[in-house]
């Protein structure tokens, strides 16, 4: 969403724009604020060009990791829940949640069995009907399934439904998309075939088109007809996915508007697994859909079709524009390592990953690729070797092990460790170290100076994962966003040895929450952004701007602040100015400017604050919007500036300079 689309919204809400705390005046000859300060403070901003230092393109970006059911039932489109019927392990009879029977035990048996035609993929589902036309249920009898905690079905919008079936009769079976309880139906078709079209697997695709609307909605298959019959991968997916390639369109429309430098992929924890047979494996996570086993997430405790694969994470980097991080297990788990010595057919499958990125479409994994629609190589230059694995067994030697191999074969590739190298100096090469941190509010605030002590040389710092968790974040909290807000000024001011950096987690569903808090929560069918999601909005043209030197004077330790020049997408010149009010004063604040090369086009620059009544605010589904930034225009902008920052606040000034037709997107 747009700023403007923000505004827009909120007129509609009838938000009041001048509420209890937006008090921000500027003015060019210190005119008197309604607000008043307690504490007072000098920004002086050095725009020449000579002492600006650019920033890593690098510097802002994503960490996407299966967690929250963020991907299996989140960005990934797919409706159906245990499509292939795997979930409950593959011994049978197994568990088919959440498929439901529709019916009781006389009329209905349903069951699992290992008779699909996927060799991979051996469990199918059997459904036998005991009952024959007036003698079954007006509403018939079979399964439906609910996916993840309901179905979203638009009123208009096209759902394509592709399944496999198998029966020794002939088969009169109606396919419906309902509402929660099947008491209305919002589209149906009817498979009739004799027994000779079904007596093998036959793979069954239509297209549904709702005629109302369910945001609880279900996928169901019933029959009047005594019989047996057999389903397998049953995938429902809405046609309009982000960019075409099966992403959930408001999902992946919130992350685009980060404008993201980088997706760092699949985990995190994911990827290591409680225990290593648990572990993300990208092998069985490409090709067909139907062919890929899914395996049980163990550290966050939930099935995954794997429907969302290495492949899909690489065109999602794409899309995105993003430089793709993968992250690959390194022989260790959260409970097990394999010892070094063994080591060995853990690197080839790193270096079979990147075959399958970057080689050639006639390579052995890059044919594979080919396959899948994407036959040209993707860009893949960073891999971080393992998760939090520094200190591990085995860690140490593994890791060695696949930074000699990956680097002879690729020696473009960035290899990312997992041991922290601030203060210290690491025993082993790498191109960057990965550096976590969750931390309370005050903590992560005095972070903001962590980096000025880091040495200059050396490998740089991809801070993978930070962000204030516990009692101060709750499910998402102004002084969260506040405390991450200084300590992201603080990576640009040390942009020279910090080159990457990501919040996290990124998603939550908000029917599945195994952590707190996160920056974008969504269910079924809506979404919002928590505070620290529209703090990062504040950062989002950082990367591969200009570093101008920002100095503050102030009789408050509450401050941060950093400016930038950057370029808009029609080549405009901007300076911004960002200031965070960690306290609980108001701040009058002098802004001095010097370098300016161009005057500042005051009609087109704006000043945009995010603050609330109570430091706690957070957003929420009935209140989405409680927490965002609100945005005024800039009056009387120049070289001499005059601001009264309000108490626990981000303030951002961003001024078009010289020109005439700039639109801010803040």
């Amino acid at each position: 969403m747009s700023w403007q689309g923000i505004m827009d919204f909120k007129k509609r809400a009838q938000f009041v724009l001048v509420h209890a705390l937006f008090v921000v005046c500027i003015t060019a000859n210190y005119g008197v604020c309604e607000l008043k300060a307690n504490k007072s403070a000098t920004l002086s901003v050095d725009a020449s060009s000579q002492s600006g230092r650019k920033i890593p393109d690098t510097l802002f970006g994503i960490f996407f990791e299966e967690i929250n059911h963020a991907g299996a039932g989140g960005i990934w489109a797919e409706l159906v829940s245990n499509r292939g019927f795997e979930a409950g392990g593959q011994n049978t009879p197994s568990d088919f949640s959440p498929w439901t029977i529709i019916g009781d035990e006389t009329t209905v048996s349903v069951g699992t069995d290992r008779t699909s035609p996927f060799k991979r993929n051996p469990v199918a589902l059997r459904v036998q009907s005991n009952c024959d036309a007036d003698a079954c249920p007006s509403t018939g009898v079979g399964v439906y399934n609910p996916g993840y905690w309901g179905m979203n079905l638009e009123n208009g919008k096209g759902y394509k439904l592709i399944f496999h079936i198998k029966s020794l009769d002939s088969v009169d079976i109606s396919v419906s998309l309902t509402n929660s309880d099947g008491s209305q139906t919002l589209a149906t078709n009817n498979i009739v075939a004799s027994a000779s079209d079904v007596s093998d697997w036959t793979k069954v695709q239509f297209e549904f088109v709702p005629t109302g609307s369910a945001t609880g909605g279900r996928l169901q298959f019933i029959t009047r007809k005594k019989g047996v019959f057999w389903l397998d991968q049953v995938s429902l997916m809405p046609m309009d996915t982000y960019m075409g390639h099966g992403f959930r369109k408001d999902l992946l429309s919130m992350v685009a508007d980060l404008k993201p430098r980088f997706l760092r992929f699949p985990g995190g924890c994911y990827v290591e697994g409680e225990r290593l047979w648990n572990a993300f494996r990208w092998t069985a996570a490409v090709g067909p859909w139907e062919e890929r086993p899914g395996h049980f997430g163990d550290v966050w405790n939930y099935w995954s079709d794997d429907g969302l694969g290495y492949f899909e994470f690489l065109q999602l980097a794409e899309d995105l524009g993003a430089a793709p991080v993968w992250v690959i297990n390194n022989g260790v788990s959260h409970q097990d390592s394999v010892n070094t010595a063994n080591i060995a057919s853990w690197v080839k499958d790193a270096l079979d990953s990147i075959e399958f990125a970057r080689g050639s479409a006639d390579s052995t994994w890059g044919s594979v690729r080919a396959s899948m629609g994407h036959p040209e190589p993707f860009t893949l230059k960073y891999m971080a070797i393992g998760n939090e694995d520094c200190g591990k067994n085995y860690y140490t030697g593994n890791y060695l092990k696949f930074y000699s191999a990956i680097k002879n074969a690729y020696p473009d590739m960035n290899i990312i460790t997992n041991c922290n190298a601030l203060g210290t100096t690491l025993d082993h090469p790498a191109d960057y170290y990965d550096f976590h941190t969750y931390t309370t509010a005050s903590s992560m605030f005095s972070q903001k100076n962590v980096f000025n002590s880091a040495k200059r040389s050396g490998p740089k710092a991809f801070v993978s994962e930070y962000a204030v968790w516990q009692s101060d974040a709750g499910k998402g909290s102004l002084l969260a966003s506040l405390a991450e807000a200084a300590f992201l000024i603080g990576l640009e001011t040390n942009s020279d040895v910090v080159e990457m950096a990501s919040y996290a987690p990124l998603f939550v569903n908000d029917n599945d929450r195994r952590w707190n808090p996160d920056a974008i929560v969504f269910n079924s069918s809506h979404v919002y952004g928590t505070p620290s999601y529209w703090m990062q909005q504040y950062f989002r043209e950082s990367g591969g701007a200009i570093l101008n030197p920002a100095t503050i004077q102030s009789d408050s330790s509450s401050l941060a602040a950093s400016a930038i020049t950057w370029k808009s997408p029609d080549n405009l010149e901007c300076l911004k100015i960002k200031i965070v009010n960690f306290g609980s004063d108001a701040v009058n604040l002098t802004i001095s400017m010097s370098g300016l090369t161009n005057s500042i086009d005051t009609p087109n620059s704006f000043t945009t604050v995010l603050t609330s009544s109570n430091v706690m605010d957070e957003n929420s589904f009935s209140n989405p919007t409680k927490v965002v930034p609100v945005q005024t225009p800039l009056t009387n902008a120049n070289s001499q500036m005059h601001a009264v920052i309000q108490p626990h606040s981000i303030t951002s000034f961003d001024m078009a300079l010289a020109q005439t037709s700039y639109a801010a997107d803040m």
